[in-house]
C-alpha cells in the first residue's frame, strides 16, 4: 500500500502518460481493460533487474525505472522466469523465436508474438512473423493467439469448461489502439476471444492465465501472487 501510494504521489509530478484503465462487464463477465495509443504512449518491455535477476513483480521495476501507469505480466516462462519464447528488449534479442510444437498453453498453435516499436505495436501470428521480419525494439511471444484477422483461435470451443483468470492483448484493425484485458473472473479462452473482438480487435493474443496480474494505480490496483517472467509497463516518464 504503502508504495502504490508513493506511485500515486510521483504519478502526480511525472508528465502525465496515456494509459485509460477501466472495469467494464461483457457478457456477464468482469474484466478490467487499459487502452493506449502506441503513437503516443510508449510500451516497454522489462525482464531482468540490473543485477542481472528477473525482476519478478511490478515494485522491482519501478525502483529501477521509476512511476509506472500501467504494467502486467507479459508472455509464459519457464521456472527461472526465462521467456519461453521469443524475447527482445531494449532492441537486444534474448530467446528466438520458436517455431516447433511445445507443451501448454504455449503449444496450443497458432500462437504469436507482441510487437512494440518505435510509435506502434503488433500482434503477428508467429509463422507471419517470422516471414516478415518485423524491426521489434521490444518483442514477446506467447500463445495461443486469441483472435486472427478478427477470428477466434480455430481450437477454440464454444463450450469450454476450461475456465481460469485470463490476460492477454489485442490491437485494432488500424494498429492506432492497443488494448490489454484482464479478466476479473475465471472465464474460457472463447470468453476471452470474443471479449477483443466487442473491442475492435483484429489480432489479439493470449499473455497468461492464473499468474494474470495487473499494475493499475489509477484505478487502485496493485495485484499481487507469483513473480512474473516478463513484464509489460508505460512509464510515466515516457
Amino acid at each position: 500500500m504503502i508504495r502504490l501510494l508513493l506511485a500515486l504521489c510521483l504519478l502526480a509530478a511525472a508528465p502525465a502518460r496515456a494509459a485509460d484503465c477501466r472495469s467494464v462487464t461483457f457478457e456477464d463477465q468482469p474484466y478490467t481493460i487499459c487502452t493506449m495509443d502506441p503513437a503516443t504512449d510508449h510500451l516497454r518491455l522489462f525482464l531482468n533487474a540490473p543485477s542481472g535477476d528477473p525482476f519478478g513483480d511490478f515494485g522491482a521495476v519501478e525502483a529501477a525505472h521509476g512511476p509506472l501507469v500501467f504494467a502486467m505480466n507479459a508472455g509464459m516462462y519457464h521456472p527461472d522466469r526465462r521467456p519461453v519464447g521469443h524475447y527482445v528488449e531494449g532492441g537486444q534479442t534474448l530467446t528466438p523465436v520458436l517455431t516447433g510444437a511445445s507443451a501448454g498453453n504455449f503449444g496450443l498453435l497458432p500462437n504469436g508474438v507482441l510487437c512494440i516499436a518505435d510509435g506502434s505495436v503488433r500482434v503477428v501470428e508467429t509463422l507471419r512473423f517470422v516471414a516478415q521480419a518485423p524491426v521489434c525494439t521490444d518483442a514477446t511471444q506467447s500463445g495461443p493467439m486469441l483472435l486472427i484477422d478478427g477470428q477466434p483461435h480455430p481450437r477454440f470451443l464454444p463450450d469450454s469448461t476450461f475456465r481460469n483468470i485470463r490476460n492477454g492483448v489485442g490491437v485494432s484493425q488500424d494498429g492506432q489502439t492497443v488494448t490489454f484485458a484482464i479478466s476479473d473472473a475465471e472465464v474460457t479462452f472463447m470468453d476471452m476471444a470474443r471479449l477483443f473482438l466487442s473491442l475492435g480487435a483484429e489480432q489479439a493474443l493470449y499473455l497468461d492465465g492464473s499468474v494474470s496480474r495487473l499494475y493499475a494505480p489509477q484505478l487502485g490496483r496493485d495485484d499481487w501472487g507469483p513473480a512474473m517472467g516478463p513484464i509489460v509497463g508505460l512509464l510515466a516518464g515516457g
